[in-house]
């Protein structure tokens, strides 16, 4: 037994969905826990009252003053924007053509694809991100560079090569057979290859040709436990472009459906201006959609409709994005921040147990990984983070209560202060697979 790896602490994950159940039936809260990792995989998980006869004389890494939480999920994230994060003054359309597309073209060198996935990694587990949906861009070897930094941090992340072949600068363009070529290879290359996993990946139905789109369709066939990630209603200049490049489907969502990407392991991003009529479809299809609110506020993009996502009726699966770089942070923290500030502005709600399950194991559900990873059921890989309620003197000051926190609505605030003063700064450390990935100094 003198391999196993033991954790104690306060701890709090989700075993159901606290948009559709009660606080007391979806939060497992913990006070005195104690977390067992064998290999790299949850063996127990308790009380620590209740299993520290079991695992007497073995060394306990402990976290008295601290809550550990399943990693964060970023659903939707670009890599290669990471270097123009706070660009200032565009609306989509415009801020793509001026900042975006010039950025991504040095990516066409694999050694600084390399140089940036390695800063971008870095940065997604000083926040707590453990696991990510992340675009590359058009080149080949940025999906490559991206997937050898992954692979070596022995990451569960998601990626896949931008297809783009219209309407978009001559040095970003493909074509719908180099796409679907390259495509095919990267997923034979680096899909299941250690935790990695493959997202065929059209930019939005702006840039692909009819023809690249029914090639992505394909693909999705060929390999039909790949995901599909793309872009869908931010903008509303956008999807009146997309009406009349595509007259005949019936609305944005259609386009995606005519060519068989409408799929369970489809994710969307941004959703913002949906009819009811693609909100039920999307439920219907077992979608997802990554709710990016810091980008859609920077980009003037509009509110999502939340509460219409998570209705009863139409449920539709839904993760938090930080949407780097057109998003301004990389914190899941202050992602959740600015969605409960979206949900206020329409006059909805979004309690701290909600924002929290969107990070974690609602953006677990969302990419259909909720059996490896979004909480600590036994048998699960072990990628946790430790928060600290007091990282900053005025988290301190306003979090001075005895810890730890005793029943639900004690710790629903300290997580709500948490979601809305915290940081990177707030992230103690990050475990990937049991082992410490970073710790703050």
């Amino acid at each position: 037994m003198t391999h196993l790896k033991l954790f104690r602490s306060a701890f709090l994950d989700f075993i159901d969905d606290p948009f559709y159940e009660s606080e007391e039936n979806s939060v497992r809260y913990i006070p005195d826990g104690l977390l067992v990792i064998e290999s790299g995989m949850i063996k127990d998980f308790d009380h620590y009252d209740y299993l520290k006869d079991q695992y007497q004389g073995l060394k306990i890494t402990h976290y008295p003053d601290f809550l550990i939480v399943p990693g964060f999920v970023d659903t939707h994230i670009h890599f290669p924007q990471t270097e123009m994060i706070a660009s200032y003054g565009k609306q989509l359309l415009e801020w793509l053509n001026q900042y975006t597309f010039p950025t991504e073209r040095k990516f066409s060198c694999k050694e600084y694809a390399q140089k940036i996935a390695a800063f971008f990694l870095d940065e997604l587990l000083k926040n707590g991100t453990t696991t990510a949906l992340v675009f590359a861009t058009v080149f080949a070897g940025s999906v490559e560079a991206f997937f050898e930094e992954a692979y070596r941090r022995n990451l569960r992340m998601i990626s896949g090569k931008v297809m783009m072949d219209r309407h978009t600068p001559a040095y970003l363009k493909d074509t719908p057979e180099t796409a679907y070529e390259e495509t095919k290879r990267l997923i034979q290359t680096w899909h299941q290859k250690g935790r990695l996993l493959y997202a065929i990946t059209p930019r939005f139905a702006i840039t692909s040709s009819p023809e690249q789109l029914k090639l992505a369709g394909k693909l999705l066939t060929e390999f039909p436990d790949v995901y599909l990630q793309t872009h869908l209603s931010e903008n509303l200049k956008e999807v009146e472009i997309v009406a009349e490049l595509f007259p005949e489907a019936p609305n944005y969502l259609g386009v995606y459906d005519q060519m068989g990407l409408v799929g369970e392991r489809s994710i969307f991003a941004h959703s913002i201006h949906l009819t009811d009529e693609e909100f039920q479809r999307l439920s219907q299809a077992k979608s997802a959609i990554a709710f990016c609110p810091t980008s859609n506020l920077f980009l003037g993009s509009g509110l999502f409709k939340l509460h219409q996502a998570k209705s009863k009726i139409h449920p539709v699966s839904v993760g938090l994005g930080s949407d780097i770089g057109a998003g301004t942070s990389f914190s899941l923290l202050q992602t959740a921040n600015e969605a409960y500030k979206v949900a206020q502005l329409q006059s909805q709600t979004l309690s701290p147990f909600q924002a929290l399950f969107l990070a974690t194991l609602g953006g677990a559900k969302a990419l259909k990984l909720e059996d490896k990873i979004g909480n600590f059921g036994i048998g699960k890989e072990a990628d946790f983070i430790v928060l600290d309620y007091q990282a900053t003197p005025l988290m301190a000051l306003r979090n001075q209560q005895i810890y730890p926190s005793q029943t639900l609505s004690e710790i629903a605030e300290k997580i709500f202060t948490a979601i809305i003063l915290g940081d990177d700064r707030a992230i103690r450390a990050t475990y990937i697979m049991g082992e410490v990935a970073y710790s703050q100094p």
